[in-house]
């Protein structure tokens, strides 16, 4: 989760200018743009800069949130003893899993979208210190 935050942190401080991201399509490294990738890193970036709040606001709710049905499982979890808890521990862990999954690739996403954007800047510097005669 920290390494999620640090690189949307990092990526926020970085990237000045969104709109050089425009047209640039993301690379795996070493090979042709994918076919399915058909959304540039500008739509990437606005994309992980509206997941930040949500991952943020989120994981604040969970602990304030108490659903009438809350009642209703923590009864049903009762009744079948320790075979509930064991199917809640599993799908506890089920979805821990899943979340660290997503954070990871949000994480890889947003450090890669990062260090193209300084690749984008280092050509821009370069170009402009070529002279033009």
């Amino acid at each position: 989760m920290e390494q999620y935050f640090s690189a949307t942190q990092k990526m926020e401080q970085e990237v000045m200018f969104p709109s050089l991201l425009r047209g640039v399509f993301p690379q795996q490294e070493g090979a042709a743009p994918a076919a399915e990738s058909r959304t540039d890193l500008y739509e990437r970036y606005q994309l992980l800069k509206a997941i930040k709040p949500m991952v943020e606001k989120g994981l604040a709710s969970v602990g304030e949130q108490s659903p009438a049905g809350a009642d209703s499982d923590a009864d049903a979890a009762s009744d079948g003893g320790e075979a509930g808890d064991a199917q809640l521990e599993e799908r506890l862990s089920h979805h821990l899993s899943g979340l660290q999954q997503v954070l990871t690739h949000l994480t890889r996403d947003t450090n890669a979208l990062t260090r193209r954007y300084s690749q984008i800047l280092e050509q821009i510097n370069l170009s402009e210190g070529q002279p033009s005669w």
